[in-house]
């Protein structure tokens, strides 16, 4: 099978030929039909991510078809199934019996410490893969098992926000704007200064206000979620917000954050981030796509142009998201 992998000291993916792998315990064996391109594989490419061990195949929003099963499970050959971020977890620790298996120690994670979907084929847990809404083709399901999912995630730390601020308008603030709208909430969208591209796919998708990250809104925020890899986002979000207000850092990886005046966090605002998901996320995160239906704008690439992807991310160029057609 093909997979495009990173190596050591390599600045771009190599596509190699492996061995299919073969399913053990609770695993599936899973023939790849779309993956999502996201930040994170970015981090894992540039080694910003600590733990790495390399070679690795990247990619976490994986959609597919099972091929084979190591033992009877709830997914049988021929179903679709989708592989999120969240791997495994130990099921033991008081995180995983408190409900936060998303914090536990031990947890693997697709794409990161386990091999990915940047391949025609991978193995994943049939625990912790998630059934897909019919109505969503492989492609556009794809980027709902990351830039959804955590999106989902840091929507819900930010409580009942009717002035909701989105800083980074990219693959996870545009579909969280599509939800945040059909729940009557107004959401502002922050860009990059001069990204008319992204500013338009806000309004169109329903954003009150759409501007640059250095503007203030036209109206205090009563939460603001970052999603953008930017620590110098975090005070100019905190000085967007009313007291009381809060500010959601949605990445895994996010540059220093510089210092500020404590007037900014004064008030009661409150700045906090959300780390990986569970289950449960990914189960009630499904469940309102499927009733909402929403429309991600994407951007397809063969698999064999990864590294052309990766680098159209890198530079800000993808208005929505990016996707591999991994099957053809």
């Amino acid at each position: 099978m093909k997979a495009m992998r990173v190596h050591p000291g390599r600045r771009a993916l190599v596509c190699e030929e492996l061995e299919i792998p073969e399913p053990r315990d609770q695993q599936l064996l899973i023939q790849v039909s779309a993956c999502g391109v996201c930040r994170t594989d970015l981090h894992v490419l540039d080694g910003e991510l600590p733990d790495l061990h390399l070679p690795l195949t990247p990619g976490h929003e994986v959609v597919g078809t099972v091929v084979r099963a190591a033992i009877p499970g709830p997914f049988v050959p021929g179903d679709r199934v989708g592989v999120p971020w969240l791997a495994h977890t130990c099921g033991a620790c008081s995180f995983c019996r408190g409900g936060q298996e998303n914090l536990c120690a031990d947890a693997q994670f697709t794409g990161y410490t386990c091999d990915g979907g940047y391949a025609e084929y991978l193995i994943a847990d049939w625990r912790y893969c998630l059934a897909i809404p019919r109505h969503y083709s492989d492609i556009a399901a794809a980027p709902l098992l990351c830039a959804g999912l955590i999106g989902y995630r840091a929507y819900r730390a930010a409580g009942e926000a009717a002035a909701l601020g989105l800083y980074g308008f990219g693959a996870s603030a545009h579909l969280l704007a599509q939800l945040a709208c059909a729940q009557h909430r107004r959401v502002y969208a922050f860009t990059r200064p001069g990204d008319v591209a992204a500013q338009n796919l806000a309004r169109s998708l329903g954003a009150t206000w759409a501007g640059a990250s250095c503007e203030r809104p036209p109206e205090p925020l009563d939460a603001a979620i970052i999603f953008a890899p930017l620590g110098s986002l975090i005070p100019q979000a905190l000085a967007a917000c009313r007291r009381g207000g809060r500010v959601v850092c949605a990445g895994i990886h996010m540059s220093d954050v510089p210092a500020f005046p404590y007037s900014l966090l004064w008030g009661e605002r409150t700045v906090t981030s959300v780390a990986n998901l569970t289950r449960r996320d990914g189960q009630e995160f499904m469940a309102l796509a499927s009733d909402l239906v929403l429309r991600p704008h994407v951007e397809t690439y063969p698999l064999e142009g990864a590294n052309e992807a990766l680098e159209r991310l890198r530079g800000g160029n993808v208005n929505g998201c990016a996707v591999l057609a991994v099957a053809r």
